[in-house]
């Protein structure tokens, strides 16, 4: 008889793409590179919602929410596209949805990451200047920019890897899956304490 083929780990495809307007090519390429490396890419929910849902923009925006809380849930971990999304910052539900992905315990790996540090970037894009205590803040208002070399946020940069291109952070992530799944098998199979030393467990009164 037949063995059933294991389940591929699931991995959610966090990103602005789903605004774009080639967006279900890019779906599809992520998806194909995914199977390559024995995945399987979820892209974002649009909630289930069909062409004739009559329901209001807010309960739209709930179920699309609710959607893709599930499919976090769901996944074994993320990649997120962070690239500058209207700006000098990521999309902000993107970052939303690393940040949940990493509550959950999660692997995330994220990519479109600009080169340099983030308040390099900032800084060429605006006026800045460094105080008397060698902090990094805008002329205009005084406001510091984040410094620490970091890519992103600190926030960000500490939580997730940081890879140059998506294909690259599936094969990160793919990895870190492998390891993951290997750790968990090696506890399963790994004998407890009382099997080695041959002790009995008391028995419950």
């Amino acid at each position: 008889m037949p063995q059933p083929q294991p389940s591929r780990p699931r991995v959610y495809l966090a990103g602005p793409d789903i605004f774009f307007r080639d967006c279900e090519r890019i779906y599809q390429d992520l998806k194909a590179h995914c199977a390559r490396l024995g995945l399987e890419g979820i892209e974002p929910s649009d909630g289930g919602l069909g062409a004739d849902f009559k329901g209001t923009d807010d309960e739209r925006a709930r179920l699309i929410y609710e959607g893709n809380i599930a499919l976090i849930r769901q996944c074994d971990g993320a990649i997120a596209n962070l690239m500058d999304f209207r700006g000098l910052e990521p999309d902000s539900g993107t970052v939303f949805e690393v940040g949940f992905a990493v509550a959950l315990g999660k692997p995330v790996v994220v990519y479109g990451v600009p080169a340099g540090s983030y308040a390099s970037r900032v800084g060429a894009a605006m006026a800045c200047t460094q105080d008397a205590d060698g902090v990094t803040r805008e002329r205009e208002n005084g406001v510091m920019v984040e410094g620490l070399g970091q890519r992103l946020n600190l926030m960000l940069a500490c939580s997730t890897a940081i890879e140059a291109t998506a294909e690259a952070a599936l094969a990160r992530l793919a990895k870190m899956l492998h390891a993951l799944s290997q750790r968990e098998r090696e506890q399963v199979t790994r004998p407890s304490t009382s099997a080695r030393s041959g002790s009995t467990p008391p028995r419950a009164r």
